[in-house]
């Protein structure tokens, strides 16, 4: 893979010291570094030791300074703030990671590349009911990692039911993920079953991100529902309903220019521009949607309980 980053071995051993229980990341990274080093490397050229966070920011910056990440795609970094993000996310590269929906590969193009050696990308995708737009999205998807093995060899697509969600074996994903999607959700009527199976997927202590065009605070589910925007506590209602914790939400994906009234709802702005040519400059002097980014947590298992 043409990303620049330390040795696959290394990173792996270098986040897993840091995880260990009363091991400081910084002495951490310090055995991962000895255990890698030739003894008889000159001193001036050993690399400082670092934090896990410091190596998951330095492959971040290299996957999105990659070649492969559409022009298109790469356009947007600044409406999609995708750095910034991941790390609220608290996402490493050695963790299993499952994206719901990715629609085209957006965050694929991110993710597939960053977990390729140490750790999973998983991209679920329906199954069934699929309108036009989701059967072509999925058949990009495919036809993205099928053509390059170098960035998405290790990557999966599994398809689920959106009527009875399961993403994977109980307990086995570090991170879900969902970008943009629940509204369609909420719109077709599976939205808690879904919050439910991303429940079901998760390690206990592990996190579900949710990026999505958010309402104003007064606004009620009913009146907004079908514009694309949805109310933070209606989504925040879903996730813990399903047995999540609010962790902790963000302004990262915040837009204060964005004031939600448009002809043709959310899809009104870029990337969609659903009204064409009418009043184009003064969508895109918007830009993308105001968006709420949370991240909940699925609560350590308590003694005694399996899953």
């Amino acid at each position: 893979m043409k990303i620049a980053r330390i040795g696959a071995a290394r990173l792996s051993a270098a986040l897993l010291l840091a995880a260990l229980p009363g091991l400081p990341v910084f002495a951490g990274v310090q055995m991962a570094h000895a255990a890698s080093t030739e003894p008889d490397q000159p001193a001036d050229m050993l690399v400082p030791p670092t934090s896990a966070s410091d190596f998951t920011a330095a492959q971040l910056d290299s996957v999105l300074a990659g070649s492969w990440r559409a022009e298109a795609n790469r356009a947007r970094d600044v409406y999609r703030h995708p750095k910034a993000t991941l790390q609220f996310f608290g996402v490493r590269p050695d963790q299993t990671v499952v994206e719901i929906t990715p629609g085209g590969g957006w965050y694929s193009e991110i993710l597939a590349p960053l977990l390729h050696d140490n750790g999973h990308y998983i991209a679920a995708v329906a199954a069934s009911s699929r309108d036009g737009e989701a059967r072509r999205d999925d058949s990009a998807l495919h036809r993205k990692f099928a053509a390059d093995a170098a960035h998405y060899g290790n990557a999966r697509i599994v398809e689920f039911d959106p009527k009875a969600p399961v993403f994977g074996a109980p307990a086995s994903a570090d991170r879900v993920l969902t970008f943009r999607n629940v509204h369609n959700w909420v719109m077709a009527d599976t939205a808690p079953a879904m919050f439910k199976a991303f429940f079901a997927v998760l390690r206990p202590g592990g996190v579900l991100g949710v990026v999505d065009h958010r309402a104003d605070d007064a606004a009620s589910l009913d009146t907004v529902k079908q514009s694309g925007y949805l109310p933070t506590r209606y989504v925040v209602k879903l996730a813990t309903e399903a047995g999540f914790t609010l962790d902790e939400s963000s302004e990262i994906n915040a837009n204060p220019k964005d004031t939600k009234n448009y002809p043709k709802g959310v899809w009104t702005l870029p990337p969609t521009l659903t009204l064409g040519e009418q009043d184009r400059a003064k969508y895109i002097a918007i830009g993308e949607s105001d968006r709420m980014t949370l991240r909940f947590v699925k609560p350590a298992a308590q003694a005694g309980e399996t899953h």
